[in-house]
């Protein structure tokens, strides 16, 4: 159970962070097949252990899913690149249980007064205690699974151990500084401003001009020909039936003999406990210091300033207004010190027992917590009660509607099978109302007539074999008993159909080939001459003038100047540069001014400069540290890795069985 004090705060990134954190940590690192000398004889839902932790399949899949979800917001994850989030999972989750190990071999720990206090101070207070006020425990429970897909136990638990992760990280790192000469090289690089003189040549101008011959394409094609090689999917014509749940839903009647069932069997979750709506002024306390004790003076002056405040309370002072005016309690101060409704095991224990203890409209002493000094008032209380069915039937009659969606869905869909098989698709469509659908050929990624795009369906009709018997797989929209009637293997294209690509790939290959040449002569004729527009006249170039620019800005035809045409700021005036190209263009510079920034500019920004490398170089040690804590612990054995289970699920669909 999760034991804070209400602030605010923001939602997600708490783990995702976390998570994003280990996966940078997981870039140095790659699951090499038969990195490992240990294989488990076959496939487990084991991918790895790591010391005496599993990671599973299931985590890896789930994983993977939250990875995508971050890379495409609107949740459609192609299909194709699950493989690739996998393997990316995978690195993920075995290189944070190898720093879990480390860190609990090094004997740090998360106890519950840091994990109280970070929940306390953490991004997820505004969403679990919107204006002071918890969200309630059904909700909570929701939000975590909507949220991070896991139960609260195991939300929790991951918790806690992304923020053993986070001290490792500190321990590690704490040490790492940046010179000040890196400081000021950073600022120079950032805010220096150029202008130059630059000759560029076009990639389109050049392709436009190439124009093939006959015997360059067939040339072009045998050289390439292994290339083109079935490169004409398997295509597949197919039946089906659609059985959509959808459908299925207006349907379905629930009864007051459901909802009472329902409710019976579920009752644990529709109990309400024991609650109290409370207030509370809170004096802090200094942390320890570094040497572990803790400044006396300022406990005694905080317990002072907490005990005149009750003395003014007893006076007939105003409970809200004292907590707006002395409460360092900031997000509750505002709100008069209210922290809402809260249940048992939500708070520190001093604090929880104050709060239970008092009645109604009570107002407690002085009170000492590991937070500091509380006086805590009681705004109202009320006791656990049971909610009654009539208060929980909106909430449960969708979920038996589903349940009773599913199942008859599901029995529908057998019958439905079992009848195609033995009748004929036509004969069985017709007894249940339903529609047969037969397709032309399709290849795995079309989209269907009642169906949609179905990974899950397509991935069945790509496995099953032609003219088998009816089969039955599931779809987006419920399920679908489908029959293969004809495949079209993979092909290899003649000459003649692959024309049109093989006069892009030719010209696209050989306009990129002469912008090369082109760009290398140019530079060479301008540095031999000192003469940047003479030699931009004789190969045809365009001159051009930038304005005073950044390395963060971009310029026509040169792109981003953080890239290669950075050399720029490396030049004096009047220099002139090497070839750069940018694939689209090709372009030499000359320099016309430099401008670097001025003393007072580097006062202003050198602290936020300071920070960005701090930080960055934090990340390259940490990445560094976890790479090696991984190598030290597969030398020792104590990383296992199961390599069957690791190919299900990093192999691209159609290959696994290649």
């Amino acid at each position: 159970m999760i034991r804070f004090l209400q602030t605010p705060g923001r939602m997600k990134q708490i783990i995702l962070g976390g998570l994003l954190l280990i996966i940078c940590a997981a870039m140095v690192i790659t699951l090499i097949p038969g990195s490992s000398p240990t294989n488990f004889g076959g496939r487990t839902d084991v991918v790895a252990t790591v010391g005496d932790q599993q990671v599973l399949a299931s985590d890896v899949e789930l994983q993977a899913r939250n990875i995508g979800r971050q890379q495409f917001p609107k949740g459609n994850v192609p299909d194709q690149i699950m493989p690739y989030l996998n393997q990316q999972a995978a690195n993920s989750l075995i290189v944070q249980k190898a720093l879990l190990v480390e860190a609990k071999r090094m004997g740090l720990k998360v106890t519950d007064q840091e994990f109280a206090d970070e929940m306390r101070h953490g991004p997820l207070a505004a969403e679990l205690f919107p204006n002071g006020n918890f969200i309630g425990e059904q909700a909570y429970e929701n939000f975590v699974q909507d949220q991070f897909h896991r139960g609260i136990p195991q939300f929790e638990q991951d918790y806690r151990q992304d923020l053993l992760v986070n001290k490792l990280r500190n321990l590690i790192t704490g040490g790492v500084t940046v010179p000040g000469t890196d400081i000021q090289q950073e600022f120079r690089r950032e805010n220096t401003k150029v202008k130059f003189e630059y000759a560029v040549l076009s990639y389109d101008e050049i392709k436009k001009s190439i124009h093939p011959t006959e015997a360059e394409l067939k040339t072009y094609y045998e050289q390439h020909k292994a290339e083109y090689a079935n490169s004409i999917p398997e295509k597949r014509k197919v039946r089906y039936i659609p059985i959509n749940l959808a459908n299925l839903a207006a349907k379905q009647e629930i009864t007051q003999q459901d909802l009472q069932r329902y409710y019976d069997e579920h009752r644990d979750e529709f109990r309400v406990p024991e609650q109290v709506n409370v207030r509370h002024i809170l004096i802090k306390t200094p942390p320890a210091g570094a040497d572990g004790k803790v400044d006396q003076k300022a406990v005694d002056a905080a317990k002072a300033k907490a005990e005149d405040i009750e003395k003014q309370l007893k006076a007939g002072a105003d409970f809200a207004a004292l907590a707006k005016k002395y409460s360092e309690d900031t997000a509750s101060a505002k709100n008069g010190g209210s922290l809402g409704w809260i249940t048992r095991g939500r708070t520190v224990p001093e604090f929880e027992q104050a709060a239970f203890s008092l009645p109604k409209g009570g107002t407690s002493g002085v009170i000492r917590t590991s937070y500091g000094f509380h006086i805590i008032h009681v705004d109202d209380k009320q006791p656990a009660t049971m909610k009654s069915l009539d208060e929980v039937k909106s909430q449960i009659e969708p979920i038996i509607r589903q349940e009773k969606v599913s199942r008859t869905a599901e029995n529908l869909a057998n019958t439905v099978e079992t009848e195609a098989r033995t009748q004929g698709m036509d004969k069985a469509a017709a007894d249940h109302g339903f529609q047969v659908v037969t397709t032309d050929f399709l290849a795995r990624t079309d989209a269907l007539p009642g169906i949609g795009n179905s990974p899950e369906f397509m991935s069945a009709v790509f496995n099953a074999n032609e003219k088998s018997p009816p089969d039955l797989a599931s779809t987006q929209q419920g399920y679908a008993v489908f029959q293969v009637l004809q495949i079209k293997p993979p092909a290899t294209p003649t000459f003649e159909e692959l024309r049109p690509r093989l006069v892009d790939e030719y010209t696209s290959q050989r306009a990129q080939t002469l912008l090369d040449q082109k760009t290398n002569e140019l530079a060479d004729r301008a540095k031999a001459t000192h003469d940047l527009k003479k030699a931009a006249k004789e190969l045809g170039a365009t001159i051009k003038t930038s304005e005073l620019v950044s390395p963060k800005d971009q310029v026509p035809d040169i792109g981003a100047l953080s890239g290669p045409a950075s050399v720029i700021f490396t030049l004096k005036p009047g220099e002139i540069s090497g070839p750069v190209n940018n694939g689209r263009s090709g372009a030499v510079m000359m320099l016309l001014d430099k401008q670097e920034p001025g003393a007072d500019e580097f006062a202003k920004s050198k602290d936020q400069i300071r920070d960005a490398l701090l930080s960055q170089k934090r990340n390259e040690v940490f990445a560094l540290f976890a790479s090696n804590v991984r190598q030290q612990l597969e030398k020792d054995g104590k990383i296992r890795i199961n390599q069957e289970e690791l190919k299900v699920l990093t192999t691209p669909r159609g290959e696994a069985g290649s």
